[in-house]
C-alpha cells in the first residue's frame, strides 16, 4: 500500500506553496530596497516594486501592507542582521578571553560600523530621513534601546558614557554611509573606534 496519501500530498503543496510565498515576498522586498535606494522613500511607487519584482500589486498587499510596511521591514530585517553582527562580535571577543566592558564594546561596535558599511546603500537610505511619517520616531526609539544594551556592556548604571558612546556610533554611521570612499570610511571606523578606546 502506498505512503502517500491525501495529507502527505496535501502537506507537500502546502510546503511548495509556502516556498513559492517566501520567494516572492524575497523579491518584493528586494524591488523595494532598490526603488527606495534610487527614489527615496517619497517618490517611490508600489507599481514600479512590483513590476521590478515581476509580481502583481495583490501579491504586494497580500504580504505588505503597503509602501511603509515595505520600508519598515527591511528597516527592522537590517537592524536585526546587525544586531546579530554585534553579539557575535562581542561574544566572539569574549570567548577569547577578553573581559575589558570597553574593549567589548569596540568589538561589538566595529562590526556594527562594517555592517553599515557592507550595506551602505541600505543603511544611508534609513540615516538620510527619507522615510515614512512617523519614522523618526521609530529611529528615537531604536537609538534608545541601543543606549541602553551599551549601558549594560559598559556597565554604566547611570548611562551618560552610553549615551555619549552611543551618539559617536550614530554619527560615524552617518558619515561612514554618505562617503563615496570606501577607503576613507573604513580609515573613518579605525579612527573613530581608536578615539573612543581611549575613553575610560
Amino acid at each position: 500500500m502506498s505512503s502517500d496519501g491525501p495529507g502527505r500530498q496535501a502537506t507537500a503543496t502546502a510546503g511548495r506553496v509556502s516556498e513559492r510565498g517566501a520567494a516572492t515576498r524575497g523579491a518584493i522586498l528586494e524591488a523595494a530596497k532598490e526603488v527606495f535606494v534610487e527614489r527615496g522613500f517619497a517618490e517611490a511607487g508600489v507599481t514600479e516594486v512590483v513590476a521590478r519584482a515581476n509580481a502583481s500589486v495583490g501579491s504586494l498587499y497580500h504580504h505588505f501592507s503597503g509602501k511603509a510596511d515595505l520600508y519598515l521591514t527591511l528597516f527592522e530585517e537590517f537592524q536585526d542582521r546587525q544586531t546579530r553582527r554585534t553579539r557575535a562580535a562581542v561574544q566572539e571577543a569574549r570567548t577569547g578571553g577578553e573581559t575589558d566592558p570597553m574593549r567589548l564594546f569596540i568589538a561589538g561596535a566595529r562590526a556594527y560600523l562594517e555592517g553599515c558599511l557592507e550595506e551602505r546603500e541600505l543603511a544611508a537610505l534609513f540615516l538620510r530621513g527619507d522615510g515614512p511619517p512617523g519614522f523618526e520616531v521609530v529611529m528615537r526609539d531604536r537609538l534608545r534601546q541601543w543606549t541602553k544594551r551599551n549601558a549594560a556592556l559598559l556597565q554604566d548604571d547611570e548611562g551618560p558614557l552610553a549615551v555619549v558612546i552611543t551618539g559617536a556610533m550614530a554619527a560615524a554611521a552617518t558619515e561612514i554611509t554618505s562617503s563615496e570612499d570606501e577607503t576613507v570610511a573604513r580609515r573613518l571606523v579605525g579612527e573613530v573606534l581608536e578615539i573612543v578606546g581611549r575613553i575610560r
